[in-house]
Parts: C-alpha cells; structure tokens; sequence
C-alpha cells in the first residue's frame, strides 16, 4: 500500500494511491494529519481540504481491520498565500436571495497575485464571474455558488472578432458545437487567465432545472446556452474537489487552452438534460483528468477540436490528455471524440476506470466534412471496467450531425475520392478490459470505404451480455440506414489493419466476428461461448 501526491495548493492537496485497481482502492484506510484521524477513504484519488498555507504537514495513511499493519506516511508543505479575501467581506450576504455577482466579483478583482478569495459557507446567488490571473479561489464546506436563472442577467460573449492592429487575424471568445458563435457568459468565465486555482470542496450549481436553459434547446435565444465553466486561450488552471451541478450546456468547457488539470471533483446533471456533458476539451494541450465521478445527460468526457473553420484558420489539435481513477456512471459515452474534430485529437491514454450504465464506453464519431487535419491517433484504453453499458466499443465514421448530416454527401456508402475533406481515424489501443452486462453489441466499427480505420488493436478483454431474454435492440451508432442489435458480438466495416487477441465472449447470440471490406486483419483467441 503506496500513495502519491498529485498536486499540493495554498489550502489543500490531492493524493492518488499507487495500485492497479479501478477508481476505488478495494479497502478502507484511515487518514491521519499530524498524528489525528482526520477521515476514512475508499477511492484512489482523494484530498484533504481547510489547511493552512506555507505549513508543513505529515500524513498517514493506514489500512483498517483487527491484525493489520500497514501504514504510509509523505511529508508535504502548502504553497504560500500573500493574502486571504472572503467575498462577505466586499459586501457577499450569501443567503441565496441577494444577487451577490458584483461583491465576488470585486474581491476577486482586489485580490493580489498569490492571494485566495475565500467563498466562505452560504449560499450565493450569481450570474458571470470572471477569473483574474495568479489567484486561488477557495470553496469552503458548504459553500454554494447558485447561478440566476434570468437569461437577461448574463453578458454576451462574441464567438469571433476580427484584430485592428496590423495582424490580420481574428479572435475568438467562445464557441458553440465547434463554431464561433455568440454565447452567453460562463457562470465561471476565464478569458486568456492563467495560474488560477479554483479548489473546494464547495458547490458550483447551473440552476438550470429552474430556469429555460433546457427549453427549446436547439433554438438561438439572444445567443447560445452558457456552459457551468468555460476557459478560453488559459493556461495552468486547475480545478479540484469541486462538486458541478445542473448546468445549462456543457459543464466544463477548455477552449483552445493548455496545462488544465481536474482533480477529485464530481459532475452531475439529470439524465434527461440536454447537452449536458461533463469536461469538454475543446482545442487544448495537456489536459488532466484525475479522480473524477461524472453523471449526466449526454456524453462524460468529449474531446473535440472545431468543425472546418477552426481547422482552416485556428488550427490546434487536442492533444495529451490522461483519464485517470475516474468513475463514469451515466451518459450517451464514457469517453467521447467527436464529433467536432476538424483539427484532430492526439495521445489520449485512459486507464484503471469505472464506467456503469453509459450507453458506449468509448465512442469515435466523425463524418465527411470535417477535413484532412481530422487524424485521430494514438488513442489508448487499458485496466477498464465497464458494467450495464450497452455498446462498449463504437467508431462511427458517418454520424449524422449537422444540417447536412444526412445528405448524400455524408451517408454515400460508395468510396468518395479522398481530398481536404476526409477525416482519418487509426491507433486504437485496447487492453485489459472487463464488460459485463452488455447489451446491443461489444464492437462496433463502421468507417468510411475510402478512408479505412486502421490500426485497431485489442488484447486481453473479457465480455459478458445481459440474458437473453433481456437484451432491447438499439441502434449503436448514429448514422441513416443502419441496424439496430441486440447481443452481437464484433461488426466492423471498412477497416484494415486490425488485431484482437485473447477476448473471451460470453452470452452473445452469434458465435463469429462480423468483418466487412476489413484488410489485413490478425485475430487470435476470439473465444466464445454461448449460455
């Protein structure tokens, strides 16, 4: 039994155990601060919270239960603080009926660089809050940010202005399904910050069960939707032991930033609302995602990079992104790509994760139009535990997004000449992956005649299917004219260079892989067995 720390702040600190297992660590070890019990964990990622800056501590970490000693200790001091600001302070009441935006938002425009702006316990109600560069912003237990629910309170961000200098570029502020479009402000809102640590373990609540937000969504209503959290052009921002809920669109949104890291923070949004993914990594660099638990109403995690115009004119693929000790419980995927990824999507690696009761664990979705810097690579999963998911492998290369979705253009099952147009989809890794309780079918890979998904490898994977009297045919991927499933194994189309070895298959109603136009392939222990 080993732990390491992740990250240290002014006022708390992250810790992840060193083990092979899923999420949770499979004991229970008690915590001690200086000698004191401080609480019991479960989980390999957890933190500590309301300490003091510039302050040494020691902490044990002790396994419980009669006969056992085994006990780690780290030594570790918190960072300086120059400063600390509470936001009642700056004239914050913080009883949930007062609009408390401005009172924040001064004391976070006050606080020095090094400093921390305390929202101490209560309920505040606010519209947009905008971040300041080199500051902590602390949420103490039982803190609640509370977002208004008139549209009319927040501000309007530009999608895209054009520079007045000499540069003839342009700059964008925010985005909407991978288009500079006009939206409303973030209740959290960065804009080109950087060095700012937003730690908890407070609240942050969208509200929106309460407001229009999930009503006649696919309607512009004086802009887009606002996201919970939006960083755009950031840098080194990092969110920890946050609880995010109800927000209007997606949750969390970094937009065309680098080095963002998220630890130990919890998402959740009914599963009814719409849109209303978890950590949406929109053209960014080095994005950490470590400890955290996301339920809600579309996809967990989805990376993109722009539909064509950012690829044309702000080119920057997503790159460099771990997914790690997380637990994802509901949504349409686990880990989406796509399907906004003009730019493409580079060096993701997944590991020692739970997903339970998503629709797909791992869901590719592109499509004819989004270009030729569209190369999707180097993408790896391993030690993934997928329970109740119903199609836990799906690479859909005709996803019938946008107006044209479903014109000939993008669903012509014909090879179409290869140009500026055509996506690439290639080096998926799989390995060490138990599925139980599946549903509609465990792979699904459907690329386009005329650029093949290649390098597909997938070793060491155990599978096992709902009964068979309880298997409901759907539809794994969203493109026209497909087949719902129910209990199918392996169907791939359109593919070369594909290897799977040593998967084991129990309880699906077909007893051989589905291959179609699929090139070289190499497929070794297939096993299956029928029940």
């Amino acid at each position: 039994m080993d732990f390491n720390i992740v990250d240290i702040f002014n006022r708390s600190v992250t810790f992840e155990m060193n083990n092979e297992d899923r999420y949770s660590c499979g004991k229970v070890y008690d915590l001690y601060v200086n000698g004191s019990y401080e609480k019991s964990v479960d989980t390999n990622v957890f933190s500590l919270y309301q300490l003091r800056p510039d302050t040494e501590y020691n902490v044990e970490l002790r396994a419980t239960g009669d006969n056992i000693d085994e006990t780690s200790r780290l030594r570790f001091r918190t960072l300086k603080e120059v400063c600390l600001l509470d936001v009642k302070d700056f004239g914050a009441v913080g009883d949930g009926v007062k609009d408390d935006t401005l009172p924040i938002q001064a004391a976070i425009a006050c606080c020095p660089e090094n400093g921390t702006v305390r929202i101490s316990k209560g309920t505040y109600l606010t519209g947009s809050i905008f971040l300041k560069s080199n500051i902590t912003i602390c949420f103490e237990d039982g803190a609640i940010m509370m977002a208004i629910t008139d549209r009319e309170k927040y501000p309007i961000l530009p999608g895209m202005v054009r520079r007045t200098d000499d540069i003839k570029e342009e700059i964008s502020f925010t985005s909407w399904e991978g288009n500079p479009l006009s939206s409303f402000a973030s209740v959290i809102t960065g804009q080109d910050v950087c060095n700012v640590n937003i730690i908890g373990p407070g609240l942050i609540d969208g509200n929106a069960q309460n407001s229009d937000w999930w009503v006649d969504v696919r309607n512009k209503r004086g802009a887009w939707r606002p996201k919970l959290v939006e960083l755009t052009r950031c840098k080194n921002i990092k969110l920890q032991g946050l609880m995010l809920q109800n927000s209007p669109c997606w949750t969390v949104h970094p937009y065309y930033s680098d080095d963002i890291a998220f630890y130990d923070c919890s998402i959740y949004n009914p599963d009814n609302s719409p849109n209303t993914d978890g950590i949406d990594p929109e053209n960014c660099c080095n994005v950490k995602i470590i400890g955290v638990k996301i339920s809600v109403g579309d996809d967990c995690v989805a990376l993109k990079s722009g539909k064509i115009y950012m690829s044309k004119y702000h080119y920057k693929k997503t790159e460099d992104v771990i997914i790690r000790n997380c637990k994802f419980e509901r949504g349409h995927g686990a880990v989406t790509i796509g399907s906004e990824i003009a730019c493409g999507i580079q060096n993701l690696n997944v590991s020692q994760c739970i997903f339970e009761n998503t629709d797909r664990g791992l869901r590719v979705k592109s499509r004819r139009g989004r270009g030729d810097k569209s190369i999707l690579e180097n993408l790896r999963f391993s030690n993934i535990k997928m329970t109740g998911v119903h199609m836990p492998f799906t690479v859909n290369m005709f996803y019938f997004c946008d107006p044209d979705g479903h014109s000939d253009y993008v669903q012509c099952q014909d090879a179409l000449p290869v140009d500026e147009n055509t996506p690439k989809v290639g080096n998926i890794f799989i390995e060490d992956v138990e599925c139980d309780g599946v549903n509609a079918v465990f792979i699904c890979i459907y690329g386009l005649p005329e650029s093949h998904v290649s390098g597909i490898k997938m070793n060491n994977i155990k599978v096992s299917y709902l009964p068979k009297d309880e298997l409901v045919p759907m539809c794994p991927i969203m493109m026209d004219n497909f087949e719902d499933m129910a209990g199918r194994s392996i169907y791939i189309r359109n593919a070369d260079t594909i290897e799977l070895s040593n998967i084991y298959i129990c309880g699906s109603v077909d007893s051989e892989p589905q291959l179609i136009n699929v090139g070289q392939k190499k497929i070794e222990e297939v096993c299956y067995q029928n029940v």
